[in-house]
């Protein structure tokens, strides 16, 4: 394992991650048991402590009474807590290598019938997908797909016009997930499922119930469901079994259109066209799991994420009207029209830019990675023995006024002037494993906003702002007003 170093303010260098034979030599160590940290019950642990809804917050908590090295349990699994900005970056980037997913959100993805993609995949099928997958979503396949990104925008703008005109709010969250669903149904598989005119079809009446349940399936101690279904188990397995059925369908219409024309072999038009394209070679180690997975993860991952971090935007930029207008009067000096975006008026969007990744610093949809150890070593000054659990705590140095100025406020400035900000916050993650879909998320923030803010003045954001986890840290259903602007 590499050695990673950060350097304290007096100069001292001090040791991040490296393996234990090295660390050993350097001093002494501690054990997990060595650690401060919450008080657990017999074979519970520190579950009962932890909201499954409120995971995150009662994590942060917990970082703020011990520190930013701690250990806790849930169940009869021993944990350690990291919430150093420094030592979190070392963890995230010796992956795949040195840490893995948790094996439980494998067994829990394995027993709901997942494939694993991208997201679950380990070692060498982890690099093989990697590469597949980081092509896809390469910044010159998005700049070929963008005349359809900006479709999908200008549909959005449209319905929120009509809102407006009536006077109605806007069902915020609701809408953006159907923007998102849109956006990457186009991209990943060719299809214009057109959601936001035609309503929800039955991908995106699933989503939201697999999220939530995967993720809190991942978190209980005892895995109830293996011994006794509940009401809410069976409506979760019925919404596996038809994301199945919706995956299913998109593979056959991409294997059809291929058929029909075998050229699309040779000059892929989508990340779906791609993947069979791959696994149809001879010796491929793309085999149809892995395309089954991938459908899978693209959905999974692409909806929630960019609408949490679109809704948490809208809510914030509600809030500091000085922000808010001058977001307002860059979308109206350089994309007005979304008849006319182009990609390069959104590279230009440097505020809205900014404002995007304030709001992720603030509200990140992930705020923590939870790993697992894949061989001996050493975070901080703490031993932690194979198959640990490290719970990496992302928004923690990123709030934290001894690491930055003014950072309980939402000031996007700080991001075009240099701020140690993009050093503490990280809401695509870190090293080899960094979400492939950031540079399409950001993008499809720019849209969003450059079509919210060119037409319509924001006259409010009301409703439940409370911070839920579930498969990622969102707000609760929030309500947009909307009147379109003068001229």
């Amino acid at each position: 394992m590499s050695q990673t170093f950060k350097t304290a303010p007096h100069g001292r260098r001090i040791l991040a991650l490296m393996d234990t034979t090295t660390a050993q030599a350097t001093g002494a160590l501690r054990h997990l048991s060595d650690l401060p940290g919450p008080k657990g019950l017999p074979f519970l642990g520190n579950a009962l402590q932890l909201r499954p809804r409120k995971v995150h917050a009662d994590i942060e908590a917990l970082a703020q009474q011990y520190g930013s090295l701690f250990r806790m349990s849930i169940g009869r699994a021993q944990a350690l807590v990291v919430a150093d900005a420094a030592l979190v970056s070392g963890v995230l980037r010796d992956r795949p290598d040195g840490f893995r997913r948790p094996d439980v959100t494998a067994q829990v993805s394995d027993e709901m019938g997942g494939e694993r993609g991208v997201f679950l995949a380990e070692g060498t099928a982890w690099r093989n997908q990697r590469k597949m997958v980081m092509q896809a979503f390469a910044p010159h396949a998005i700049k070929a797909y963008f005349p359809l990104l900006a479709r999908v925008g200008t549909r959005l703008q449209a319905r929120w016009a009509q809102a407006a005109e009536e006077g109605r709010p806007v069902a915020l969250n609701a809408d953006l997930k159907r923007y998102t669903v849109d956006v990457i149904a186009g991209l990943a598989f060719g299809e214009e499922v057109n959601t936001i005119e035609h309503g929800d079809d039955v991908v995106q009446q699933q989503l939201e119930l697999i999220m939530d349940g995967t993720a809190r399936r991942s978190l209980l101690p005892v895995p109830y469901w293996r011994y006794v279904k509940l009401p809410y188990d069976r409506k979760l397995e019925a919404a596996v079994l038809a994301m199945h059925e919706a995956t299913n369908g998109f593979i056959a219409k991409a294997r059809q259109r291929m058929q029909d024309d075998p050229a699309r072999a040779e000059r892929p038009q989508n990340m779906l066209e791609a993947m069979l394209a791959a696994a149809a070679q001879e010796g491929s180690s793309i085999d149809h799991a892995a395309v089954v997975g991938n459908v899978s993860t693209m959905l999974l991952a692409g909806e929630d994420t960019t609408s949490s971090a679109l809704a948490w935007l809208v809510w914030l930029l509600s809030r500091h009207p000085e922000a808010l207008q001058r977001a307002q009067e860059e979308v109206r000096r350089v994309a007005p029209d979304p008849s006319g975006f182009t990609i390069e008026q959104m590279d230009q969007l440097e505020y809205i830019d900014a404002c995007a990744h304030e709001a992720m610093r603030l509200k990140p949809p992930a705020p923590f990675i939870p790993l697992q150890a894949n061989r001996d070593c050493v975070v901080g000054d703490v031993q932690v023995p194979q198959d640990s659990v490290v719970w990496c705590v992302l928004r923690h140095d990123s709030v934290s006024e001894t690491k930055l100025r003014n950072a309980a406020e939402f000031d996007p400035q700080r991001w075009l002037d240099g701020s140690n900000a993009r050093q503490l916050a990280m809401p695509f993650g870190s090293g080899p494993r960094l979400c492939p879909g950031r540079y399409l998320s950001l993008l499809e923030i720019k849209v969003a906003m450059a079509c919210l803010l060119g037409r319509f003045n924001l006259v409010s954001v009301e409703g439940d702002s409370e911070e839920y986890h579930g498969f990622v840290m969102s707000p609760g259903a929030l309500t947009m007003r909307l009147s379109p602007i003068a001229g």
